[in-house]
């Protein structure tokens, strides 16, 4: 932990243990519900414990809502769902102002405009099939997520806390899809790539849900620790060395002559990146490591932090150019390549 932080040895270590134990709880209530998809529970688990917001993408019928509804049930938040569909509007999400009658004193009714809060004023807002929304729907959530709070007819209107937005997606290829916008892809801590069972998994999926009885999920976590947890992920030590690693990660993905990048791109990014990751990769490398470190028992992040989560933090911050496009090249294998290539150390 930062030795600048004013407490104890010992207060950081119950902390600490605290936080795990926390993290299992949760984790092991989790795992009544949902068969395997591990690392998918681990990285929403991370999105959790760092205040992020996860994007789940896969093909329809494999639990990615299962997944997102049952860690709502195993935490004490407020919960909120919107259903995205091409006629949802803007202000299905946010809220709208109306006009409310009121019975004054004397007896006369008195008009005045009032704000009706729409779903995303909860602590969990599960976006289910969000791309299945025009992209003006879509952006409806922008400052929601970067800023916590939403402005309704000039009016500003503070979010509560803990805020997490936790979206489903069917790939773009399926029928009916709209690609979400890259400012609101940037504002995805994690991006999750929900595959399909194995056949062991397949077969214990049947088993439950066929089945006479029921598993339950008990509420194990409120919001006010959510926040305590979250305030010691921030305290978890990273030396210089670590964090430059992760800083030329992320200019590794800037192809070279676009945008006064490619000082760090490997040739695999120039043949095949148009954008690449914004700073708020990097965040969440440092973020996401620590609470890795902290899972594990580790007082500081190792590089083999930054590396594990380099894919989910990463894959959805690059934009592929159409020579990528045309062969087939999307970005995990950019990101794959870069994990490989760029040196730990600094030259």
């Amino acid at each position: 932990m930062d030795p600048d932080q004013p407490q104890t040895a010992q207060a950081t270590q119950e902390a600490a243990d605290k936080f795990r134990a926390d993290y299992q709880a949760v984790r092991e209530q989790v795992g009544r519900i949902v068969v395997g998809q591990a690392d998918i529970i681990d990285g929403l688990l991370t999105c959790l414990f760092t205040g992020g917001h996860a994007l789940l993408e896969g093909v329809p019928g494999i639990g990615k809502t299962l997944m997102v509804r049952t860690l709502a049930s195993a935490l004490q938040l407020d919960f909120g769902r919107v259903q995205f569909t091409p006629d949802l509007m803007p202000a299905d999400i946010t809220g709208t102002t109306v006009i409310d009658e009121v019975e004054t004193e004397g007896g006369h009714i008195k008009r005045q405009f009032a704000f009706q809060r729409g779903p995303i004023f909860a602590q969990m807002v599960l976006a289910d099939e969000i791309n299945r929304a025009t992209p003006k729907t879509q952006s409806a959530l922008l400052e929601a997520m970067q800023e916590r709070r939403v402005t309704v007819a000039g009016t500003t209107h503070e979010l509560p806390k803990p805020f997490f937005v936790l979206a489903t997606q069917n790939p773009i290829e399926q029928e009916g899809t709209y690609p979400l916008p890259e400012a609101q892809l940037d504002r995805f801590f994690f991006k999750l790539q929900v595959g399909y069972a194995s056949r062991e998994e397949m077969g214990e999926i049947v088993a439950r849900t066929t089945g006479a009885s029921e598993a339950s999920v008990e509420p194990v976590l409120d919001g006010a620790t959510i926040l305590e947890h979250q305030a010691l992920v921030r305290r978890v030590a990273v030396t210089e060395r670590v964090r430059d690693y992760a800083i030329r990660l992320v200019l590794s993905t800037h192809a070279k002559g676009r945008y006064s990048g490619g000082a760090f791109a490997t040739p695999m990014v120039n043949q095949y990146v148009r954008v690449g990751a914004s700073p708020r990769a990097a965040q969440a490398l440092i973020l996401g490591a620590k609470c890795r470190a902290l899972v594990d028992g580790r007082p500081s992040v190792a590089i083999e932090d930054i590396k594990a989560i380099a894919l989910p933090a990463l894959r959805h911050r690059i934009v592929v150019n159409f020579e990528a496009e045309a062969e087939g090249v999307g970005s995990d294998p950019v990101v794959e390549n870069i994990v490989q290539t760029v040196p730990v150390e600094a030259a």
